[in-house]
């Protein structure tokens, strides 16, 4: 089931499954990619209790051997919606037997969208309803139409950071999983990132130590889109590689993949939170659609 909001300056559909936006509109101008088998089927999905990929697709805890899909089970899960207004949204998911399957703790997770002017906040909250420690953490993929109007090419739009900074580019194996890596990443006048089809000829962009608030803009048009993402310490910039797929990912997130032929049991991986029993997590972003 969808669900929208609306104002006099956008209209949001948010889909239950994986509380994903599948729609933002302003006037004409559709901002979030509609999904396409020929490049990418989604289109900003959320990401948890992992971001990336585990080596093998598995990992270990307490003895025992999962299996998770990258990226975590909640972006195909059905949640439920617990509130719908005209401007606000929640959904909720609870542990039950499937994830307990592939993540064996009891967790709590909300998920809110609220819509103010132009701008859609996401805030999600990470219980840990257990009575051990829960290590989790969360991501967002969101895609957004690339150029956002007619009159403009991919390599007309870049990214312009809020100010200047030095990130780290995290250097991504060929298996999709970190290599151990991280060089210089130098950005244009320390705050651009121009688009190119040759970055992304092997994978993403994946950025450590970057301001926490990028724009998507072009000179060559009066639409753009901006995330601010103060609780998120890396940055994903992604698209098919090696394709002419016309949108850009823009992906804050919390948590990395594992690193590269490193297994590791689930206790011990790094880049994810650690809830003991019986606590709660609020992360979130921002997005601004002009």
């Amino acid at each position: 089931m969808n669900y929208t909001l609306k104002n006099e300056e956008l209209t949001v559909t948010v889909a239950a499954k994986g509380a994903e936006v599948i729609s933002v509109k302003r006037g004409d101008c559709e901002y979030v990619w509609q999904g396409n088998a020929q490049y990418w089927k989604g289109q900003a999905p959320l990401l948890f209790p992992i971001c990336g990929r585990l080596n093998d697709g598995k990992y270990t805890y307490g003895g025992k051997t999962y299996e998770m899909t990258h990226h975590g089970f909640l972006r195909a899960t059905e949640l439920a919606c617990i509130n719908a207004s005209d401007e606000e949204v929640s959904f909720c998911l609870e542990a039950d037997e499937k994830t307990l399957a592939c993540y064996p703790f009891s967790f709590a997770l909300t998920v809110t969208y609220r819509l103010v002017g132009s701008r859609l906040a996401m805030t999600v909250k990470i219980e840990n309803r257990g009575d051990v420690e829960m290590p989790a953490t969360f991501g967002g993929h969101p895609g957004f139409n690339v150029p956002l109007d007619g009159d403009s090419s991919f390599e007309d739009w870049y990214l312009e950071f809020s100010e200047e900074s030095d990130p780290d580019r995290i250097e991504i194996a060929p298996s999709g999983l970190q290599s151990g890596v991280r060089s210089a990443y130098p950005l244009v006048d320390r705050r651009i990132l121009p688009l190119s089809r040759e970055a992304f000829v092997i994978d993403g962009i994946f950025l450590a130590r970057a301001a926490r608030k990028v724009t998507l803009k072009s000179a060559r048009s009066p639409r753009s889109v901006t995330l601010e993402y103060p609780d998120m310490p890396y940055l994903g910039i992604w698209q098919p590689p090696q394709s002419d797929a016309p949108f850009v990912c823009i992906e804050p997130w919390c948590g990395l993949p594992d690193y590269d032929k490193r297994p590791l049991d689930l206790s011990q991986k790094a880049q994810m939170f650690r809830l003991p029993p019986n606590t709660e997590r609020t992360v979130g972003f921002d997005i601004l659609f002009e």
